[in-house]
């Protein structure tokens, strides 16, 4: 039996704000788990956090022509707003920004080099000739080898959730330049996983057999196939900067960095951190998706073994991918409904979202969202049921008995035997969140709700109250009893609701332990009734699902095109010396299989171009083509091969570049204006 227990969550990439799926898989069950333990007055601590390292920040930075700083601190707001309003009750929402969390990874890192725990060695690694720079994971995509998906990144397929190595993509190209990457040597450290693979096999497959099967499966399934060394620092200039003589211009690795920020948001939360990341009387819980099984349940366990202070995960109850309308859930294509626009567009059905999210969730299979089923549940779940039950009880204690409690009168078997199934409830909710299954607790929570429904049906208070209203006295004495409870079982799933109705009832939070037991006693005042839930009408919906159709239309219309870069002034623009030229004499660049060199008549001179283009223009077919060039860029070298200039180019949604030409001849100089 642990003392206490740390939660973590999943820290959120800050390049956009959250939507549902990261609700469903990871903020809802993690919020779940974490109210449910502090109302049994366990010692429970809920980190949640911002990823602001990751190169889908600077992704997102280059395509908004921003910084990276302004981009994390953009979508940290929004993120960490969105989740305080939305009711996640994190006890510290920290960024891997922050002071201490450099402190904390830096130290970390130190500590496994000191130790010897890393490989330093020289690797071969895509590079991008056009932009001079390595490539790190997400900046190439290609095809995924295991399901044919075209738009997989290096590190991962956001379609078939499969982890990746780069050099296992298909056709790999640079997300920066649309060219194909060679490889060049640079050197890294390395966590060599494979020296702790008996280790591991040993922890997961033998002394971990209760983890769910999804997350248990895809661990036996690496451990199966034999791990190898994993690089934990990169080539960038955006992330926390390697802590080691020889390291310039490399950070720590997204994947190395962003679990310690787990660390590193304790240690801010409170000075007895330790209790919680280094006493073995500690249990800790990562709340997950299914895509980052890999690295909390390999990786940063490895990372934490070889530090040797540090508790191990107990259990990561990773879930599946939620869909939306029979649709993956796309942030690029803006196929998701984003947590702060529900907030504006429901307000006060924030428990509403997480009703539907938990009865829905994809614990063991990936499901889907629709917005008719969101209605269905509201409508006929939480207000005919839940809302329905509660409201007839205040109502009819109001009406005969002016908003008092009734002393009950002789009780009935069917009297003791409702009040008893309010304790075999309780065991079948304890049951289902302590094995992480809380879709099946919240439908044993609702079904309290179900009881009191048939209860009151059975024994009809209504006509009862004409020919023996001491037995009218008796049942609503039972029916209260019954809303009292309400309150407490519920409370962990609709937090929001269950505050509302305890001020209706005039009832002070309950802990967990009191579920069975008398909290409306005869002669307790309630306060007048409010509905608990309302009808979602069709209207409402019939918007969300047209502004879904509008976004699909818009995807179809005009997929993956690029946000406008930020404004640059008329000077800057007139710097820019472009002309038109005709391309004279063109070959492959050897050993390439992207690159031409070119010769163009600018009308200045004759210049040599190296363009990474030959993917989708053969020499021969461009000899003689005009074309449009920036004359005035400072030289470099490509492949040992000066180039003299750029040539303009449209790129499409495909990653073909297409010559922006003019729709007549033009003498070779003309200025491009």
């Amino acid at each position: 039996m642990y003392k206490r227990t740390l939660i973590t969550s999943a820290l959120p990439y800050a390049n956009g704000p959250v939507h549902i799926g990261h609700l469903a898989g990871v903020y809802v069950p993690a919020d779940i788990f974490a109210r449910y333990l502090r109302l049994k007055n366990e010692d429970v601590i809920f980190i949640g956090g911002s990823d602001e390292h990751g190169v889908p920040i600077t992704i997102r930075a280059e395509k908004e022509g921003v910084t990276p700083q302004d981009v994390v601190d953009k979508y940290h707001h929004i993120i960490k707003e969105s989740f305080r309003r939305f009711g996640i009750s994190f006890d510290i929402y920290s960024r891997t920004t922050a002071p201490e969390h450099h402190r904390t990874a830096s130290e970390f890192f130190r500590t496994l080099y000191d130790k010897g725990v890393f490989v330093e060695k020289t690797a071969e690694q895509y590079y991008d000739e056009q932009n001079g720079r390595f490539l790190a994971d997400r900046y190439i995509v290609g095809t995924c080898p295991k399901c044919g998906f075209d738009q997989a990144y290096g590190d991962q397929c956001e379609k078939c959730g499969t982890s990746l190595s780069p050099t296992e993509l298909i056709n790999p190209r640079s997300k920066l330049s649309g060219a194909t990457p060679v490889m060049k040597p640079t050197k890294h450290w390395y966590l060599p996983l494979e020296k702790y693979e008996n280790w591991l096999k040993q922890w997961i497959l033998e002394e971990h057999k209760e983890w769910k099967t999804n997350v248990y499966g895809q661990c036996k399934s690496w451990l199966d196939n034999g791990l190898q060394p994993r690089a934990v620092t990169r080539d960038l200039d955006w992330g926390i900067p390697v802590p080691v003589d020889g390291a310039d211009g490399k950070v720590l690795y997204v994947w190395f960095d962003a679990p310690i920020g787990y660390i590193s948001a304790t240690k801010e939360l409170t000075p007895d951190w330790e209790k919680y990341w280094k006493d073995p009387d500690c249990r800790m819980v990562h709340f997950i998706g299914k895509d980052n099984i890999v690295f909390h349940c390999i990786i940063f366990p490895v990372m934490l073994k070889a530090e040797g202070t540090y508790i191990l995960p107990d259990n990561v109850p990773a879930n599946e991918f939620l869909n939306l309308e029979g649709d993956k859930i796309s942030t690029s294509h803006n196929w998701a409904i984003w947590l702060h626009e529900y907030l504006e567009e429901f307000p006060g059905k924030e428990d509403v979202l997480k009703y539907v999210l938990t009865a829905n969730a994809p614990e063991t299979k990936d499901n889907d969202f629709t917005w008719k089923d969101f209605q269905a549940r509201n409508n006929n779940e939480l207000v005919a049921i839940l809302g329905n039950f509660v409201n007839r009880a205040l109502v009819l204690t109001h009406k005969y008995y002016d908003g008092i409690t009734p002393e009950p009168q002789q009780l009935t078997d069917i009297d003791r035997n409702t009040l008893q199934e309010i304790a075999v409830l309780k065991g079948e909710v304890e049951r289902s969140i302590d094995s992480y299954r809380f879709r099946e607790a919240l439908k044993s929570a609702m079904d309290m709700a179900r009881l009191g429904n048939k209860y009151l049906a059975d024994e009809e208070p209504w006509k009862v109250i004409k020919t023996d209203p001491a037995r009218v006295q008796t049942v609503l004495y039972v029916s209260l009893q019954i809303v009292g409870n309400l309150t407490v079982i519920i409370e962990p799933f609709l937090p929001f609701s269950m505050e509302k109705l305890r001020r209706m009832i005039n009832l002070e939070k309950q802990e967990w332990t009191t579920i069975g037991s008398i909290l409306l006693p005869a002669g307790h005042r309630l306060n007048q009734p409010e509905l608990l839930f309302e009808k979602i009408e069709d209207d409402v919906i019939e918007r969300q699902i047209s502004k879904l159709k509008a976004t699909k239309a818009d995807n179809t219309a005009a997929p993956d095109v690029a946000p406008a870069k930020a404004p640059v002034s008329f000077d800057d623009f007139d710097r820019l010396d472009i002309r038109v030229g005709t391309i004279v004499a063109a070959e492959a660049v050897p050993k390439t299989d992207k690159l031409l060199k070119l010769t163009v008549d600018t009308g200045l001179d004759r210049r040599t171009v190296v363009s990474g283009i030959a993917k989708w223009h053969s020499p021969d077919a461009i000899v003689g083509k005009q074309v449009a060039l920036l004359v005035n860029l400072e030289p470099r070298k490509l492949r040992g091969i000066e180039s003299q200039g750029m040539l303009l180019m449209a790129e499409d949604a495909s990653g073909a570049l297409r010559f922006v030409i003019p729709d007549t001849a033009v003498t070779n100089g003309a200025t491009v204006k």
